[in-house]
């Protein structure tokens, strides 16, 4: 079981409408939280008790410094919560080099250069005794991928198998990566894709549900969160 109480915890894309979510409940469970995103305005909206930190996450080097700052705040950095993205719709011989840049970037580069930035306090912070952790959310589409979302289910199955083999990789430093791939998810992402425009979708999860079933990932120790894990649509 991890202890989110008192843990330093980086939200990214905590403006959105799931990270918003998960940073209210890590914020109701006692972490230190440092929430981040690209306007500083909207974080500090949000109203959760936390250190705001502004950051484009399709910059490199913001990346490295983002990172540097957040172990700043309280000394070290004992999880990570990647729960910012971007979508794209359309035919997938269509889409263009700047979607395909974008979609990249954020979905797929971004997490992984965090993970890179962050491995050395994360490693500090397992032989202090702490349970690290690094959440990515790589949907329902990294195991499914969809038409008409075929560039966005690329960037997203590269997620999940980076983090699948880096799982391995880190697991005798006492880093977990938690991979979740929830379901069709009812935020405000499908309604301002960079490119296309979204089909009528079905009903999907309430966030505030998927978000419960994430943080009880984190706590309970959970590795693995397929779509089948995700039964939430009554919650």
């Amino acid at each position: 079981m991890t202890l989110i109480s008192d843990s330093a915890i980086l939200v990214v894309g905590a403006s959105g409408g799931l990270g918003r979510e998960i940073a209210r409940l890590l914020n109701a469970g006692g972490a230190r939280l440092i929430l981040t995103g690209r306007d500083r305005t909207k974080l500090a909206a949000l109203g959760i008790h936390g250190t705001v930190l502004e950051a484009d996450l399709s910059d490199p080097a913001a990346i490295v410094g983002l990172v540097a700052d957040a172990v700043g705040v309280h000394g070290r950095l004992d999880g990570i919560v990647n729960a910012s993205g971007v979508v794209a719709f359309g035919p997938a011989t269509e889409v263009s080099d700047e979607t395909l840049a974008e979609l990249f970037a954020v979905n797929t580069l971004a997490p992984i250069r965090l993970l890179r930035a962050a491995r050395a306090a994360l490693t500090d912070s397992a032989e202090q005794g702490r349970e690290p952790f690094v959440l990515t959310l790589s949907g329902v589409v990294s195991e499914s991928p969809t038409a008409n979302l075929a560039a966005y289910s690329a960037s997203k199955a590269g997620l999940a198998a980076f983090g699948q083999a880096a799982a391995r990789e880190l697991r005798r430093s006492g880093i977990r990566i938690v991979d979740a791939r929830p379901g069709h998810t009812e935020t405000a992402l499908s309604t301002h894709p960079i490119s296309g425009t979204a089909p009528r979708l079905p009903s999907g999860y309430p966030p505030a549900a998927v978000a419960q079933r994430l943080v009880d990932a984190i706590i309970g120790g959970e590795r693995d969160l397929p779509s089948t894990a995700f039964q939430l649509k009554d919650a």
